[in-house]
Formats: C-alpha cells, sequence, structure tokens
C-alpha cells in the first residue's frame, strides 16, 4: 500500500503510509536542518547548555517560537510577554487543527494527539493536497512530521557543535526555501475559481496589514482568519445532481 492506493480511505493510518510521508519530506527537511543549526548557534550564543538547546528542539519542536524566546532570554525572563509571543506566533495551530477535524475525528484521541504534536506548515500542507486528491493524508502529517522533526534535532544538535559553519542560511538564500515549498503546495493542489482566489487575496491582503500596523507575528493570525472568514461565508457551489 502507498499514498495513492485508491483502496485506501483519506484517513487511513498504516505504518507503509507513515514511512512513505517520511521519504517524501524528507527533501524538504533536509533544508530545515540549516535552520536547526541557525538555532543551536544562537543558543549557545546566549548562554544556553547545548543539552538543554537539544532538549528543547526535541521537546518543543517551533522553530520560530523557539527563536523569539531567544530574544527575550536573559538573567530574567519576561513571562508573559514570552507567553504572549509563543501564542501569537503558535495560534496558526489551532486552525491547522480545525482544518483536519474532520479527518482526526475517527481516530482515538492518543493517537489524534500524537498525530497533531508533529504538525508543522509543510506535512501540514502535503496533507490537505492529499486530501484533496482523495488520498490518504495522514501518513503524510506523520511520516512528514518525524522527518520534519529529526532534521530540526539533528540541526540543532550540530549548530551547538559547529553552527557557524552552516547557520548562515540568508546568505545562500535557503530562507526562501520553506515559503516557496508552501505557495507550491497551495497552488498546485486544488481546483481554481474565483472564490478561491478571492479567499486567497484577502488573506493575503489582511495578513500584510496586519504585518504593516499590528503587533509583531500577528499577521499569521489575521490573514488565517480572514480566508477562513470569507471562506465560510461564501459557499462553495455545490454540483447539482
Amino acid at each position: 500500500m502507498t499514498l495513492h492506493d485508491p483502496l485506501l480511505a483519506p484517513g487511513a493510518l498504516t505504518r507503509q503510509l507513515v514511512w512513505d510521508g517520511f521519504r517524501q519530506m524528507t527533501p524538504i527537511a533536509a533544508f530545515v536542518l540549516v535552520f536547526g543549526a541557525a538555532f543551536g548557534l544562537a543558543a549557545t550564543q546566549h548562554g544556553l547548555h547545548a543539552g538543554w538547546v537539544v532538549a528543547m528542539s526535541a521537546l518543543v519542536f517551533a522553530g520560530a517560537a523557539q527563536f523569539a524566546v531567544l530574544d527575550l532570554w536573559g538573567p530574567q525572563v519576561p513571562v508573559l510577554p514570552l507567553v504572549l509571543t509563543v501564542f501569537a506566533i503558535n495560534a496558526r495551530h489551532l486552525l491547522m487543527g480545525a482544518t483536519l477535524y474532520r479527518w482526526l475525528r475517527p481516530l482515538p484521541a492518543r493517537r489524534r494527539y500524537g498525530v497533531m504534536v508533529l504538525a508543522s506548515d509543510a506535512n501540514w500542507a502535503m496533507t490537505l493536497q492529499a486530501f484533496g486528491r482523495g488520498q490518504p493524508g495522514l501518513g503524510q502529517l506523520l511520516g512528514g512530521g518525524l522527518a520534519l522533526w529529526l532534521f530540526w534535532v539533528v540541526g540543532t544538535w550540530l549548530g551547538t557543535q559547529v553552527g557557524d559553519l552552516i547557520a548562515d542560511a540568508r546568505r545562500w538564500g535557503l530562507d526562501m526555501v520553506m515559503g516557496c515549498f508552501l505557495l507550491a503546495m497551495a497552488v498546485g493542489g486544488q481546483t481554481k475559481n474565483l472564490r478561491l482566489l478571492a479567499i486567497w487575496a484577502v488573506a493575503a491582503g489582511a495578513s500584510l496589514a496586519a504585518w504593516r500596523w499590528l503587533p509583531e507575528n500577528s499577521h499569521v493570525v489575521v490573514g488565517a482568519l480572514a480566508g477562513g472568514l470569507l471562506g465560510t461565508a461564501w459557499k462553495e457551489p455545490r454540483d447539482e445532481p
């Protein structure tokens, strides 16, 4: 059985599907190693012990939030601003969970939360694209998440050891890889129509406005909510029988 097996239900979750998801995500996950190295180097430069840095990446697995925490780290950690910043950055996971609820609902709670703990932008996008084609997607969510998590943790460890050699991702343009990948997933996985284009336009406009005038990191949530509200109000037309 593979990701494209027509006999499998979209909500199927098997070992083979997880392995297929891991393999499919590995080329993208390889770039995550560079950002993990950047975080490992930055964290050690802030005075954190290498073991704690690697443990943070293994247990938290939230790159943008981990970088934000470093900016607030010091002799006296401002707990409330730190919590609010992390919540703002990761609030998009609430929306990710909502979009996947239809397929996650039949799973036992332990498996459902075990899958979602590894959800991130890349494997979530690939999962939705698979569901849009009527194919199994939870294997991509879990397997892809495992690949991203593994490369993130290994990259973090490398950053604590030799991060100064490979951590300058922007110098090589590697900071654009994930954004281009997500854009390709969004553009390539769905049938284009006026409704979908309008939702994209509203979400992009709201996100840019929030980036310009609202607090840092709020643009992710604002853009997602704006697009989601329009999508809810503008129902997708159903095919007539």
